[in-house]
Parts: C-alpha cells; structure tokens; sequence
C-alpha cells in the first residue's frame, strides 16, 4: 500500500501537474490533476482483473478531447470483453492495439549494406548480442568516466542468458555482424526480466542493458538524416507529447505520447512478461521488428527538443512501448552523453 501511495504521488508530481506546466508548443494536452488521480485510483483498481480476461493485454492514463483523463485498456481484437463506460465517473476507453511484443529484427534474404559503420558507429543502428538477430544501439551513456553503450535486455543480453564480458556487435547477426571483427563493445550490466509463471506475473519496469566501449567506438549521434544529437537531461512522459526517435528498421520516425502509467503485457521468445509505468505512443510505422532499444526524444521548439523521454522496448504494428528513461538512468546509474 504504501509504494501505491508513494507511486501515485510521484506520478501526480511528475507527470499529472507537469502536463499543466508543459502543454503549448510541442502538442502535450492539457490534463487538471485532479482528474489524473481519480484516473489512477480507478486503474489500480481494475487492472488485475481486467488483465486477466481473454484478449485484455494492458491498460494506462489517457486523456479525453476536454482534458480529463481517462482509463485506457487495450485489446487483442474489438468487442472481446464487455467494459462499463464509466467507473467511479472516470470514462473507460477501450482501444484495439493488438498483443504487443518484443521488437528484435526478423531475418532476412538480403542484408543492407548501410547497416554496417565505420567506427565510432552512429547511435540509433543494427546491433546486439551474438544469440539475437539485431536491435538497436539506443543512445552512448557515460558513468564514473566510464562509456556504455545502452540498449535493451533483449539486445544486449538475449533475455537473462548473457554474461558480463560477452561480445556485442554492431550490425547485429541479422545484418552480418560477426565476431571478432564487429565488437563494439561488451556487455557489463543489465536488468533482469521476470516472465510469468502459470498466473503469477511479476511486475518489470525496464528492459534494458548496457555494454562498455570507448568513444573511439561509439559516437553520440544519429546517422545523417536523423534527429542528431539527444540532450543530456530527461524529461518526464506528458499525454499529447510529440516525439521521435532513430532506430535501425525504421529509421527516423514521430508519434504521440497517447498513455502513461500503462500496464502491459508483453510477448518475449521466451514468454510473456508484465511490465508496468510505462509510456505509449501512438503513431503506425513508428517502430517495427528491430527497433528495439532506440532512444526516445522530444520533438518541439528549440529548448524541449530532443529531450530524452524513453527507451523503446515492444509494440504493436499501430502501437509502440517504452520504459521512462528516468527509470533506466537511475537503474544503472548513467547520464546520457551528449558529446
């Protein structure tokens, strides 16, 4: 009870009364904080339920065209399961998204030859461990005068089974990154993802990693044509939000922050895994297969632009996933480096 209280305080502080101070120039909706709080009351009480139903795959914090918020649950396919309109006067919204899965690359018959860089690579391209088709290399992240290299779990770890030391290259397998002569880096720390267990889930809140390298190796920013180069400071997820990223299948892309607070699961090879704090976006060819572990900026006027928002994990093929990057910096201890 009390890291619910702890946890919808800091939501309200950090993202409910945020939206007040942020709504303007880069499209964030206004949302009054008091019904942001009602919101969350109301999804912390229906969440467990409704995600036990067929077809349910998550809910989150929405907003309506009149700047209330809402509760968003998401589904498989319409008219699974029959949802009240309202709950304690907060509106229920479903929204078909589909099941959201992890986003490694697919293998191909041909390999695109501009996946592959010369060193110090740019961020936001193919690659990732040796046991994993391709993701992307999010972001370079510094610590202690130590360099890293951030992206997902699943890119860099291959879902739990990598070790501290293994080899991570750049393209990714996919792409024909070999070993030795593609390392980049090697992998150093990641969080663990907990599957779920017949009807247990435990609740994730990141899937993400981070391998050392050297300047010399990676650089800090996107490819020509990109977003350029990620500020150093974060800023919290605001519902309406636009923003981009740079990834490895689909390039540079935009969406829109459309759910915060979201409750997901989502679909790994090795099984399903519930994630919660989440931000979506909306937005159809925002990511795909591959994008995985790119950084998610803002997109707007000169000082809120390029502002780190989150790490993209999962999706859908109208729906995208990502962790607050505040919960990634703060998990290993690294600040974003901005050259």
């Amino acid at each position: 009870m009390k890291r619910l209280l702890s946890s919808r305080f800091t939501l309200l502080l950090a993202l409910g009364v945020d939206v007040l101070l942020y709504a303007g120039p880069s499209g964030a909706w206004h949302v009054s904080d008091s019904s942001f709080e009602a919101a969350l009351a109301v999804q912390e009480r229906v969440t467990e339920d409704w995600l036990a139903r067929e077809g349910v795959v998550g809910t989150a914090i929405g907003v309506d065209g009149s700047g209330r918020a809402v509760v968003k649950v998401y589904l498989t396919a319409p008219g699974i399961s029959a949802f009240p309109r309202f709950v304690s006067d907060v509106e229920v919204v479903p929204e078909v998204t589909g099941r959201f899965q992890a986003l490694p690359a697919e293998a191909t018959e041909s390999v695109d030859p501009t996946r592959s860089f010369p060193r110090p690579v740019p961020i936001g391209v193919s690659s990732g461990h040796g046991q994993v088709t391709a993701g992307t290399l999010g972001a370079r992240v510094s610590s202690g005068g130590r360099t890293f290299a951030l992206s997902n779990n699943h890119v860099y770890a291959a879902n739990n089974v990598g070790k501290p030391g293994d080899p991570l290259l750049q393209p990714g397998v996919v792409d024909g990154g070999r070993d030795p002569d593609d390392v980049i880096a090697t992998l150093h720390d990641y969080e663990p993802i907990s599957f779920c267990k017949a009807m247990l889930c435990p609740a994730n809140r990141i899937d993400a990693a981070i391998a050392l390298t050297t300047p010399d190796d990676v650089g800090f920013a996107t490819p020509d044509g990109g977003y350029g180069v990620p500020r150093m400071s974060p800023v919290a997820a605001k519902l309406g939000q636009s923003v981009q990223k740079y990834g490895r299948t689909t390039g540079h892309t935009t969406g829109q922050i459309s759910g915060i607070n979201a409750t997901i699961d989502v679909g790994y090879r090795d099984g399903t895994a519930r994630f919660t704090d989440q931000i979506v976006i909306s937005g159809r060819g925002f990511s795909a297969g591959g994008d995985s572990g790119s950084l998610i900026v803002t997109k707007g006027t000169l000082l809120g632009d390029r502002r780190p928002v989150g790490l993209l994990f999962a999706g859908t093929s109208t729906t995208t996933l990502a962790n607050p990057i505040g919960l990634v910096l703060d998990r290993f201890e690294i600040t974003i480096d901005g050259g």
